[in-house]
């Protein structure tokens, strides 16, 4: 296996993790809707249903961060390092996530339900759109330098150099809010759709879940268009990668993910694939009397348009995290990728992954076997 072989192998794996992380964001849109139900009863029906996965999307959150560890880590030392605040509070509002799961419920709990609600609001709605911040600069840039040379200074051996936000500039970029609002509101409908599959309810919360697809499911396309025309109307760097992994020549090119798409015409499919059908899922979701099977043709569909965005960010030669302050620093997976032998050994390591899916979709399962009810919440020894 050549080296270029396995950098295209490790990016295919980030791209399915990075789509699947973002489906499984519908515990986080679940967590968005508690400040806004006032039935106590209601309340407790959505945080047990979301905190029955909460752990998948935490852990898948882990797995994504530790798979660019292994195979990119010039990413991995960039962005994790360099844009820390960012990335702390992402941090923050999922380690509030955690927290209250683990104590919402528990006997002498001194702040009552309300404080946990309220961190995992947050970690709903503020960690979504951080996400989706994070996500938008591998397409709109980041403010960063890479200088390989400092590796030999042994006053100060840092790679990569963060501007003085140090991430906190990119939260309030516009482009990057486009796609982080898109973001929430797609949780948001993914929750929706997923009680809808995995809550018995009555009429009147099975409507009420309707309604919040059409509401939600509309705002997120508004900013998913928004955020799409943008893309394909925007230019990109057309990177060549020499020896030693430095960047020989970085030009910018006018509509590069649009040619990218027309270039990797399979992407393009993908994309398509995945648009019509989170659009029947909407749409079938809210005509349909007592429609339930809205998440599985949401999710999948989801799952390709973000694989889709991840593999024209990467591939076609271009960078899939540029820098505006340096072009010549940005980072494509030629000159970011760890070492031959480290990405051989590590992609033995990751034939574990079927398995390890496998095991999540039989304890999915085996938890979705029979629909959560309020008498069942009443009846149970553990619940959120």
């Amino acid at each position: 296996m050549t080296l270029e072989y396995l950098q295209n192998y490790w990016w295919v794996l980030i791209s399915i993790l990075g789509a699947l992380l973002v489906f499984l964001l519908f515990v986080q849109g679940g967590q968005s809707m508690l400040l806004g139900t006032r039935s106590k009863e209601r309340r407790d029906l959505i945080a047990n249903s979301m905190g029955r996965k909460w752990e998948l999307t935490f852990t898948t959150l882990v797995v994504f961060g530790g798979a660019f560890f292994a195979s990119f880590p010039l990413f991995y030392s960039t962005s994790f390092g360099g844009a820390y605040w960012l990335w702390v509070l992402i941090l923050f509002t999922f380690v509030g996530q955690a927290v209250s799961y683990e104590y919402r419920r528990k006997k002498g709990n001194i702040y009552g339900t309300g404080f946990y609600d309220l961190l995992l609001f947050l970690n709903g709605s503020v960690g979504c759109i951080l996400l989706g911040v994070a996500v938008s600069m591998f397409f709109f840039g980041a403010d960063f330098t890479v200088t390989r040379g400092n590796l030999l200074d042994t006053a100060s051996p840092v790679i990569s150099r963060w501007g003085e936000g140090h991430g906190f500039e990119a939260i309030f970029d516009w482009q990057n809010l486009v796609l982080g609002f898109a973001v929430l509101f797609l949780a948001r409908t993914m929750a929706c759709l997923y009680m809808m599959n995995n809550i018995s309810q009555d009429r009147s919360f099975f409507a009420s879940l309707k309604r919040g697809v059409l509401l939600n499911g509309g705002l997120f396309l508004i900013f998913f268009l928004w955020f799409l025309t943008m893309l394909l109307l925007a230019d990109g760097y057309t990177v060549t990668t020499g020896s030693y992994g430095y960047n020989e020549t970085v030009t910018i090119t006018p509509y590069f993910y649009l040619n990218n798409y027309i270039r990797l015409w399979w992407a393009g499919i993908a994309l398509l694939i995945g648009v019509v059908m989170v659009l029947y899922s909407f749409i079938r979701s809210i005509m349909a009397d007592h429609y339930t099977q809205g998440i599985w043709w949401a999710g999948i569909g989801v799952f390709l348009v973000v694989a889709s965005l991840f593999w024209v960010a990467g591939f076609g030669g271009g960078a899939y995290y540029p820098s505006l302050s340096d072009p010549m620093s940005s980072l494509t997976i030629r000159n970011s990728s760890s070492s031959h032998f480290t990405l051989t050994v590590m992609s033995w390591v990751s034939l574990i992954i079927p398995f390890v899916l496998g095991y999540i979709w039989y304890a999915w399962a085996s938890m979705d076997r029979h629909k959560l009810t309020s008498v069942e919440l009443e009846e149970a020894s553990h619940k959120y």
